[in-house]
């Protein structure tokens, strides 16, 4: 018994992080790697389930599978943000030039666009577009921050592109 309860809990701690991994990549548009993650997630579903459903009067059983499920759904997250899949556009928005910024986060090897607009007031603004893999998107905000603290930062994910600076010094 205590090891159908064992065996229920760590495949719910593998299928919902699993599930978690499948879902991005079918958000990402990784089309020929989300399959292979849904075959393996419903495996371990059908397992799973199946242990539990075979004796529903166990309460062991139920409990080590949502609490297991629980857990995995923070394994998840803590995965998804690990693997930080996808590319996302840093904003910078300056109120004066600043061309070391730009120099010091080139010398990183990212694409930095400078463009020049007014502000409400008419005054002269500058806004920096960084285009990064997600998971050096830390690394942009960071050097913005330490060259300028009062930078007004945005990031968002970016669906799609084609071309450019990224593509072709592609770094991790």
């Amino acid at each position: 018994m205590i090891t159908k309860v064992i065996l229920i809990f760590v495949l719910q701690l593998i299928y919902v992080p699993v599930l978690s991994l499948r879902t991005v990549l079918v958000v990402k548009g990784e089309d020929k790697k989300a399959p292979f993650a849904a075959f393996v997630e419903g495996i371990i579903y059908i397992v799973s389930l199946g242990i539990v459903f075979s004796d529903l009067t166990n309460i062991y059983n139920i409990v080590a599978y949502v609490f297991g499920y629980a857990i995995g759904v923070y394994l998840g997250g803590k995965l998804e943000k690990k693997l930080a899949i996808g590319y996302r556009v840093v904003q910078i928005n300056l109120t004066k030039e600043n061309d070391d910024l730009i120099n010091i986060l080139r010398g990183h090897k990212f694409g930095v666009t400078k463009l020049e607009g007014k502000g409400r007031n008419n005054e002269t603004r500058y806004r920096l577009e960084v285009m990064t893999h997600r998971i050096r998107e830390k690394e942009v905000i960071k050097i913005t921050e330490q060259l300028e603290p009062e930078a007004f930062i945005i990031s968002f994910e970016l669906a799609h592109f084609k071309g450019g600076y990224l593509n072709k010094h592609s770094t991790q």
